[in-house]
């Protein structure tokens, strides 16, 4: 796309911002509306914190973090187009879903912010799926505040809203308590009607009012919306909030703030029933848009909605490439010991690509990077593990692909399951940080799945693209359904590479799950006696 039209769009404000608040990154992305295409990024790094046992950001760090991803989004804009950015067509906020924010009725923070990575709420989550004859994770809010309950914890009689990080932040800066419908299905699940499920709410609702609380579900939960419809607008407050420097005019429209689960289905294309992703970063998730309900409720699986509605099944791992990171971050240092230091980029390739000349089971490793607890095995924390058999070859190649593995692991058991409710997966599309650079990651969980995974020339652009697409979705709609809008406009010209599974791959991982699934008990134990 030419300077000349990109200068004109952010002129005229033909343009949309997605911004999503990631587990290790805040990624801000303006697009040209009419082509759905990026033309200006940017981004800050962040880490959650573990205090008092409880993995947690601050919400000094997020609007810190929301301000600086703006600031250099506004200087590249700045930089590359000699323009201000003042105006913009409408905005979209994601974050990673789930955990828990609650708020009093001025608006204080009561507790601080319990984020889907902690497991502490299975006592809850399990009565709730019994209460209400579904499966309700560990990791949704409506569990969080359960397990308040049940804690007696004090802040609970001053609970006068409950939302989900995106939520939060679409609320400061446009002053609506609204959610779209991804992101608000993950705090208690949704009706027919696209709204909270009245029976139960009013089955909650008995367990709040036998605890003598001063509120009602309803009276504390965000609004649920569907793709497209209007959300507010930016506040002059809100302005000041994500551009201190006063540049930013309020007034600009917002679609309503969704998880990142859903905008990883919108960022990918994959919200036609039988269509399925997989995100793959500090944790993974397989999505499935269902053509049909599942038979029973699976404490594995997660039921949730797509921003428009569709019912989505869920394969969710807590623990992803985390560990695969600090294994090379190891590497790195052990390079610089000799007085060499590569890009990083350089290095994961190389190490990536070793995998593939490793032995097809591994070669008797084992890998287990369970950094936190994860819900699919019931081990409630993680004790990241590397095991091996005393006649196991010990090589870089096996220890590398038993890493790439250990990844993929879980949702390889949780895939297990939805292949018993006859859901058989066609082709995967894959975004995320591991399916940058050399096409290894997408080789293994082309494997891992049995099935062909694809990868769109927009792989890289994630969640923020995803967020921004349904921030011009509420602009260029035109009586399309979103499916139709993403097929015409966003995705019309996308390149695709896609891999199959290799026949080796497979036998390999599939021998490799064997030994997997039997040595989790040494992770269960190593959870109760390394402390």
């Amino acid at each position: 796309m030419d300077d000349t039209r990109v200068v004109n769009a952010i002129k005229t404000g033909a343009t949309a911002l997605g911004i999503e608040l990631g587990s290790t990154r805040i990624k801000a992305t303006l697009i040209e509306l009419e082509s759905c295409a990026p033309i200006s990024s940017g981004g800050y790094a962040w880490e959650n914190r573990l205090e008092d046992g409880i993995w947690t950001y601050s919400l000094d760090e997020v609007w810190k973090g929301l301000q600086g991803s703006f600031a250099e989004l506004a200087r590249d804009v700045r930089g590359r187009y000699g323009i201000e950015l003042a105006g913009i067509g409408a905005i979209g906020i994601s974050a990673m879903m789930h955990g828990y924010l609650v708020f009093d009725g001025s608006g204080r923070q009561l507790v601080p912010f319990r984020t889907w990575r902690n497991s502490m709420t299975g006592v809850a989550a399990a009565e709730l799926s019994e209460l209400f004859g579904c499966n309700i994770p560990q990791r949704w809010a409506i569990a969080h505040l359960y397990h308040a309950m049940l804690g007696g914890e004090a802040h609970l009689p001053e609970v006068r809203f409950m939302t989900s990080l995106a939520g939060y932040v679409h609320w400061k800066l446009t002053g609506e308590k609204v959610l779209g419908l991804n992101d608000a299905s993950g705090l208690i699940p949704l009706g027919a009607d696209g709204g909270y499920d009245r029976r139960m709410v009013e089955l909650f609702d008995e367990k709040l009012e036998a605890a003598a609380l001063p509120f009602r579900l309803d009276e504390i939960l965000p609004v649920p919306l569907p793709a497209g419809a209007p959300a507010g607008q930016l506040t002059a407050e809100g302005a000041r909030l994500l551009d201190p420097t006063g540049t930013l005019c309020a007034g600009i429209p917002f679609c309503p703030p969704e998880g990142d689960v859903g905008t990883g289905m919108i960022a990918t294309n994959s919200i036609r029933p039988n269509t399925s992703n997989i995100s793959a970063g500090t944790s993974t998730f397989l999505q499935v848009a269902l053509e049909k309900r599942l038979s029973k409720p699976h404490p594995e699986i997660d039921t949730l909605r797509a921003p428009d509605g569709c019912e989505v099944a869920m394969v969710h791992g807590a623990n992803c490439t985390c560990e695969l990171d600090a294994w090379v971050k190891l590497v790195r240092e052990a390079l610089a010991l000799f007085g060499t230091k590569p890009p990083v980029s350089e290095i994961y390739d190389r190490l990536y690509l070793s995998a593939l000349e490793g032995e097809e089971d591994c070669g008797g490793i084992y890998a287990y990077n369970y950094l936190s607890g994860e819900h699919i095995t019931e081990i409630p924390e993680g004790r990241p593990l590397l095991v091996r058999t005393p006649e196991s070859r010990l090589s870089l190649a096996n220890f590398m692909r038993a890493q790439l593995f250990s990844a993929f692991a879980t949702v390889r058991l949780g895939m297990d399951i939805l292949e018993g409710e006859g859901v058989k997966l066609e082709n995967v599309t894959g975004h995320g940080g591991i399916f940058k650079g050399v096409n290894v990651g997408q080789r293994v969980v082309a494997a891992a799945l049995r099935t062909p995974v694809t990868l769109m020339s927009t792989a890289g652009e994630g969640g923020s693209w995803g967020v921004a697409l349904l921030a011009a979705y509420l602009l260029r709609k035109n009586g399309r359904t979103l499916a139709d809008f993403l097929d015409g406009e966003a995705f019309a010209d996308s390149r695709r590479v896609t891999v199959a599974p290799e026949e080796r791959d497979v036998r390999g991982y599939a021998e490799y799950m064997k030994g997997y699934a039997a040595g989790l008990e040494l992770e269960r134990a190593a959870a109760d006696a390394v402390k």
